[in-house]
């Protein structure tokens, strides 16, 4: 019993009771190291397994390695110098691991970019993170032509979707080139092909990388304003790799200790997203995984396809395609047999996905949740459950909860707050924003997250809503998300988003913007439903039919572009 119980004060920790047995509360933190040590280690441990598959095609650990030596080679041939920032715009292909590798063992600074981005986007965030290197697969290769006015690099490297695939890399690029026509023409002078540095035969030189160099600047925020960098060090970022690795590694052991097995992690998520970032990438080097690569996660038909194709033990995804997983006729055609379990994080994962989820896979859906400042896992549920609990879990070794109110007080169990978290992942600032730094970090070293939630008594938390989407109504909180799970319980309703739209009367009316199944569904029907579950000034005032709702390129629904769009009437 510790000292709090004793006193009878209520205990700080009370999730570290309730801990998988081979699970420790702290990590050892003297022990982490660095990125670098993570990448050479594992290049060398896991030298003859399959690093990474893409288009059918995989390469080897020790392949990936010779890769990223040959990228930190050229780097530092050209004069670019530890600390400096290399932008990686790319989706997932054979060259973003390489690449990014490359640039972290070099200790050079890696700044992912959505692919995606307009010219006006990509120019704020290089020139915002001072990057001066940018390599750019040839498909968004015109967009950056077009930023490159307002641009300072140095270098601007063009990869393709065949690089490190050998003969059938000719093939990838003939049929993006020529038959899908997803290549525009562009033109950069003086750029350089990622095939010709990857081909070099320079050695890189030895670098000392520190814990406390600065390994990722992930850019966050851009859906709420101005995008942020969120300066990830080493120690962050390695941290959180060892506090995934004791979650989850015990669940991962090898049936019958077979030292010839290994893990499959489906990797649809983008890896310039933090969540791929950290758990399907570099979690996966730690356990010497193989990362099943999906570069365009929007083609159901291809991915489905693909795992019907492929052995993997885990996979990661978010709400949105974990719905459109289970919607899609040939889903259950795949074979679940090894999938060991199912992540989520990145938005909340409603409780009828989850059910419709486990219906066709057998596996239970394991929601996490972080922050691009936390690395970011901060909490998960525990591997070994076996329904979805609709919490977000534990708070993971070496981290700390809080939640408080708009002082800065601390709330009672069950009381809802702004969730703060505090551990060795925490971001050490915004890069270059003082001012936007002392707004989320508290004197005690806590971080805000601007999202409410709620711990129970046994510690896991749940999420209630981000702070700036919750609606006021009269003076009454209605959160999204729980008219949103309400929503999508209804049979007839794909998917569904809540906003707060302006009202002359209550200040906000609770909108829906709905996606069918059931085309015959009506807005008077689904708030009957709504009614059976929702106190009244929590059910949509006004529903709206929808062919599709805006989304990130990680599946999160763009509340703020609906909001938008209605009132602007576009």
């Amino acid at each position: 019993m510790n000292a709090s119980a004793q006193q009878g004060k209520p205990d700080p920790r009370p999730w570290l009771a309730h801990y998988p047995a081979a699970v420790p509360p702290r990590i050892d933190e003297a022990q982490t190291g660095t990125l670098a040590d993570l990448i050479n280690g594992a290049c060398r441990s896991y030298a003859q397994r399959p690093a990474f598959e893409s288009f059918g095609k995989a390469i080897s650990f020790a392949e990936t390695g010779a890769a990223a030596r040959a990228f930190a080679a050229w780097l530092q041939s050209m004069g670019f110098q530890r600390g400096d920032r290399v932008a990686l715009m790319m989706p997932n292909i054979l060259a973003y691991p390489a690449v990014m590798f490359g640039a972290l063992i070099g200790g050079f600074t890696v700044v992912n970019v959505n692919p995606l981005y307009t010219a006006r986007e990509l120019a704020h965030q290089l020139n915002d993170s001072g990057a001066r290197v940018l390599v750019v697969i040839e498909n968004f290769a015109h967009v950056v032509q077009e930023a490159k006015p307002q641009l300072s690099l140095d270098a601007i490297i063009v990869a393709t979707a065949g690089d490190l695939m050998g003969f059938k890399g000719h093939i990838v690029n003939f049929v993006a080139r020529r038959i899908k026509k997803v290549v525009k023409r562009y033109d950069l002078p003086g750029s350089v092909p990622l095939a010709t540095i990857l081909a070099g035969s320079a050695e890189m030189q030895p670098v000392k990388v520190g814990p406390d160099d600065v390994a990722f600047l992930q850019y966050t925020g851009g859906t709420t304003g101005v995008a942020k960098g969120a300066t990830l060090t080493h120690r962050n970022v390695a941290s959180n790799v060892e506090q995934c690795a004791l979650w989850l590694g015990w669940a991962l052991e090898p049936p019958h200790g077979r030292s010839d097995y290994q893990h499959v992690m489906v990797t649809a998520l983008p890896l310039y997203h933090i969540f791929a970032l950290t758990c399907c990438c570099l979690f996966m080097l730690r356990i010497g995984a193989k990362g099943l690569l999906i570069a365009n996660p929007r083609d159901i038909d291809g991915f489905v396809k693909t795992l019907k194709s492929s052995r993997f033990t885990i996979i990661s995804g978010v709400n949105t395609l974990y719905n459109a997983l289970a919607n899609h006729p040939g889903f259950a055609e795949v074979n679940f047999e090894e999938l060991r379990f199912a992540v989520s994080g990145g938005m909340a994962t409603q409780a009828a996905v989850a059910k419709h989820w486990k219906q066709v896979t057998g596996r239970p859906i394991i929601e996490g949740y972080g922050l691009s400042e936390t690395s970011p896992v901060a909490s998960i549920n525990r591997p070994d459950i076996s329904e979805f609990s609709g919490t977000v879990g534990f708070p993971v070794p070496s981290t700390d909860f809080a939640i408080r109110d708009s002082e800065g007080n601390d709330l009672s169990i069950g009381e809802s707050g702004e969730i703060c978290i505090r551990g060795p992942q925490v971001m050490v600032g915004y890069w270059n924003r003082p001012d936007e730094t002392a707004k989320v970090m508290t004197p005690d070293g806590f971080f805000r997250s601007g999202d409410i939630g709620v711990m129970q008594p046994d510690g896991q938390v749940r999420i209630v809503d981000r702070m700036k989407d919750m609606v006021l109504v009269s003076g009454f909180n209605v959160y999204p998300n729980e008219v949103e799970e309400v929503l999508a319980a209804h049979p007839g309703v794909r998917e569904a988003a809540v906003v707060g739209l302006p009202d002359e009367h209550s200040g906000e009316a609770v909108t829906a913007f709905v996606v069918r199944k059931d085309d015959t569904l009506s807005a008077d029907e689904l708030r009957a439903f709504c009614k059976q579950s929702l106190t009244g000034y929590k059910v949509p005032r006004q529903i709206f039919f929808r062919e599709s709702l805006p989304k990130t390129n990680v599946g999160k629904v763009l509340r703020r572009a609906l909001r938008e769009e209605h009132v602007s009437g576009s």
